[in-house]
């Protein structure tokens, strides 16, 4: 099975990639974790997205806070499938992440998924790779049916309860 990259712009954003990788762990989807920044470090982001490819991956999370140009640095270096996440920073409450994440240019698209959204970051590569991965669209089947009885059992619950 194909890698996940998980890159994130600062260890500020690590509670964020903790429930990204929690979700990949529990679909036995194996990862790895970077810290590399667009402005710190943009060589080493840039070998990591030139290299991923080579190196086992199948889809990349970058998350990133602030001026969040992380994710489309990614993208301009690899025609893997980018996820980014947008990191809430206690200035904008996260819009400005969200903007800068979801505002690619043609040519470098970047999936986007809610501010501080980890989990539906590392769903989304799981989605991806089950394109070609039987077992693991089973995997997600069965989780959609187990989150949906979660909710009728809620239902089911408050009915009783009203």
């Amino acid at each position: 099975m194909k890698k996940v990259g998980i890159v994130m712009g600062s260890d500020s954003d690590l509670p964020i990639i903790e429930k990204a990788v929690a979700t990949l762990k529990s679909f036995d989807i194996p990862y790895e974790v970077h810290i590399y920044s667009a402005h710190r470090t943009p060589v080493e982001a840039r070998d990591f997205a030139l290299n991923a490819r080579e190196n086992g991956f199948g889809a990349i999370i970058a998350a990133a806070g602030m001026a969040a140009h992380l994710a489309g640095a990614i993208a301009a270096n690899t025609t893997l499938p980018v996820v980014g996440i947008p990191c809430k920073s206690s200035n904008l409450d996260g819009i400005d992440a969200l903007l800068s994440t979801v505002q690619m240019p043609t040519g470098i698209p970047v999936a986007t998924v809610a501010i501080n959204g980890g989990a539906n970051a590392a769903l989304l590569c799981a989605q991806i790779l089950a394109v070609e991965d039987k077992a693991l669209a089973e995997k997600l089947d069965n989780k959609r049916k187990a989150d949906a009885q979660a909710v009728l059992k809620k239902d089911s619950d408050i009915a009783a309860k009203l």
